[in-house]
């Protein structure tokens, strides 16, 4: 089987159930970036070492193709089990708090490249959030999609800091008076 269709080149692309749209659709936008996110983990995956880290991140690319496809289909069931997904997150988040020194000040994002790729994860989550926010304003889709990759920007921030600290790799403080915007 041919990986190219054809189909997509005039800027169109089918949703689940063969509806045709713009590849400019809020819908498609939205789980895209979903895609891109996941993307970004495949990278991350690679320098990570710690057990901890690389089990849930790949828990996380599951969920985010289960996502990813739920948002391609305009007329899907909410997703079973996100409930108890966003309580194991929070718990997750709380565990690996725990073992990080007390966070006083903004930081800034980087450390060591794991860390840093965790960051820049973060943002482009946060990104996915806010496509997903717009789409959930314009259509119908499950609302626990909004609670879900909120608290995946919270996993991944979190998540950078405690890579830091396995790499030995110290956080930058934001110090506002060292800001030439601010003299």
């Amino acid at each position: 089987m041919k990986i190219y269709t054809k189909t997509g080149d005039k800027g169109k692309t089918s949703l689940f159930g063969g509806k045709r749209v713009s590849k400019s659709n809020k819908r498609v936008d939205a789980y895209g970036s979903v895609d891109e996110l996941n993307s970004l983990l495949g990278v991350a995956l690679v320098d990570i070492k710690d057990s901890l880290l690389k089990k849930e991140l790949l828990k996380i690319q599951y969920d985010l193709l289960a996502i990813g496809a739920q948002l391609a289909n305009p007329n899907a069931e909410p997703l079973k089990g996100i409930d108890n997904r966003l309580l194991f997150l929070e718990q997750y988040i709380d565990r690996l708090t725990k073992k990080l020194p007390l966070l006083q000040n903004f930081i800034l994002p980087g450390g060591g490249r794991s860390g840093a790729n965790l960051h820049y994860i973060r943002t482009v989550c946060r990104r996915v959030e806010r496509l997903v926010v717009a789409l959930y304003e314009a259509d119908r889709i499950d609302e626990n999609l909004l609670m879900y990759f909120n608290r995946l920007s919270d996993v991944f921030f979190t998540m950078a800091r405690y890579a830091n600290m396995l790499n030995n790799k110290k956080e930058t403080n934001w110090i506002q008076s060292k800001s030439e915007l601010v003299k």
